[in-house]
C-alpha cells in the first residue's frame, strides 16, 4: 500500500508538491502521469526516502518513510528515471550488493541473480563492468536490482527506458503478474499506450496537484475525449496539436 496525506514539497519558494493525497492499493498499477516538472519524480522520491517532505506524510507497506525510513526500504523495489550505478562493478557484483544490502540468503541470491541475467540477455556479459553497458543493458540491472528481493511495493520511474521490445514486453506481463500476486506499484511513464494498457488506475499530476484519479475508462469519460493523450492534453493544459505543429513548421520554412 502506498498512502499520501496532504504531501508537500517545496524547494525554496517552488512548490514542487502541493498537498497531494492518493492511495493506492495491493493489487493496483497505478500509472502517474504529468508533463515534465509536473511533481512526478518528486513524488517517487518523497515515497522512497530520497527527500524529505516539507509537510504531509507518505506510508509505504504501512510505514512512515520520514519516521520509519529502513522498513520501508527493506519492503520496496526502485527503478530511478536516471539510474547511477556503480561502473566500476561488474553486472554480478552490483546485484549481489544489492542482495547482500537486502540481506538475502547468499545461495538463494545467487540462483535469482544468474535467472534474471539469464532472462535479461546478460548472462554472457556477467563479469563486465557496467561502464561498458549500453543504455538499455544498464536499465536491465536497475530493474533486477529492483526485482530480486521480491518487493511488496514497486516505484517505477520509466522502468522501460532504453529496452528492446522484447524485454520490454516481459517487463509488462510481469507487473501485471506481480500486480495479481498483490504487489503494489507505481509505474511513472511518458509512453501513454503503454499506461492505458497496464494500468489499472491513473493519477495525473500537474503544477504539483493531482488534477484526475480513475480508471483509464473513468477519465476519458469525465474529459469527453477518446483517446488518454487528448485526455492528458486537456487536464494539464497542453496545446492544440495541430496549431503547435504548424507553428513549428512555419518556423522551420521561416528565412
Amino acid at each position: 500500500m502506498i498512502k499520501f496525506e496532504n504531501l508537500s514539497k517545496k524547494f525554496g519558494d517552488k512548490l514542487a508538491v502541493d498537498n497531494i493525497n492518493l492511495e493506492v492499493r495491493p493489487g493496483e498499477i497505478m500509472g502517474f502521469l504529468g508533463p515534465n516538472g509536473a511533481g512526478k519524480t518528486t513524488t517517487v522520491k518523497l515515497s522512497t526516502g530520497m527527500l524529505i517532505p516539507t509537510s504531509g506524510k507518505a506510508m509505504v507497506a504501512g510505514f512512515d518513510i520520514s519516521k520509519e525510513p529502513i522498513e520501508v526500504k527493506k519492503r520496496i523495489g526502485y527503478v530511478p528515471e536516471t539510474g547511477a550505478l556503480f561502473e566500476s562493478l561488474s553486472a554480478w557484483e552490483y546485484l549481489e550488493l544489492m542482495t547482500e544490502l537486502h540481506h538475502m540468503d547468499r545461495s538463494l541470491a545467487q540462483r535469482k541473480i544468474d535467472e534474471f541475467l539469464t532472462i535479461f540477455g546478460l548472462a554472457d556479459e556477467k563479469d563486465h563492468h557496467l561502464s561498458s553497458f549500453s543504455k538499455g543493458m544498464k536499465q536491465k540491472v536497475l530493474l533486477a536490482a529492483a526485482f530480486l528481493h521480491n518487493p511488496e511495493v514497486l516505484f517505477l520511474d520509466e522502468p522501460l527506458n532504453g529496452l528492446d521490445a522484447n524485454t520490454a514486453l516481459i517487463i509488462k506481463e510481469l507487473l501485471k503478474k506481480m500486480a495479481a500476486q498483490g504487489k503494489t506499484i507505481m509505474f511513472c511513464s511518458h509512453i501513454l499506450e503503454v499506461v492505458e494498457r497496464i494500468c489499472t488506475r491513473i493519477a495525473i499530476i500537474h503544477s504539483g496537484r493531482i488534477v484526475a484519479d480513475g480508471s483509464p475508462a473513468e477519465i476519458l469519460r469525465e474529459t469527453s475525449k477518446p483517446t488518454l493523450e487528448e485526455a492528458f492534453a486537456k487536464l494539464t493544459g497542453g496545446h492544440d496539436i495541430a496549431a503547435s505543429t504548424d507553428e513549428i513548421l512555419q518556423a522551420l520554412e521561416r528565412v
